[in-house]
């Protein structure tokens, strides 16, 4: 499951869609918004995305953690627009029947959205400057 979400993102939802009676290990991953990047006060993060390209690379991501990985399923929500300091950016969560390879896809997850998802983020600093941030940082 892949989702960009413009509302904040709620963990339940996750809870109810990694329901099986397959999966020993469930493995989340959430980003949140800091207050604080390279020096800098944050007052607040815009993502921008192009849906069918992310969820097609998503589903490209999920072929490979299934070839590399012994996982029952992948979920992904990743905001766009405006996200407020503290909130939830993005959030991975891995089903699998082990949890070695559950925390080992996880990962390779969250690093590949990062890498390769057109998501683009833009930081605005408190001295009302602001910076789009380099992909995959």
């Amino acid at each position: 499951m892949f989702a960009l979400s413009a509302k904040s993102i709620d963990g339940r939802d996750f809870r109810r869609t990694a329901k099986d009676r397959e999966s020993g290990a469930w493995v989340v991953f959430e980003g949140r918004v800091r207050a604080k990047s390279r020096g800098r006060k944050v007052r607040w993060l815009e993502y921008e995305a192009s849906p069918k390209l992310a969820a097609a690379e998503f589903g490209r991501i999920v072929r490979e953690i299934r070839r590399k990985f012994e996982v029952v399923d992948v979920f992904c929500v990743h905001r766009v627009g405006r996200v407020r300091v503290g909130r939830t950016a993005v959030r991975v969560a891995v089903t699998a029947a082990h949890r070695d390879a559950a925390f080992a896809a996880c990962r390779y997850a969250i690093d590949q959205l990062k890498k390769r998802l057109p998501i683009w983020k833009k930081e605005y600093f408190s001295d009302g400057t602001a910076a789009w941030v380099r992909h995959g940082k």
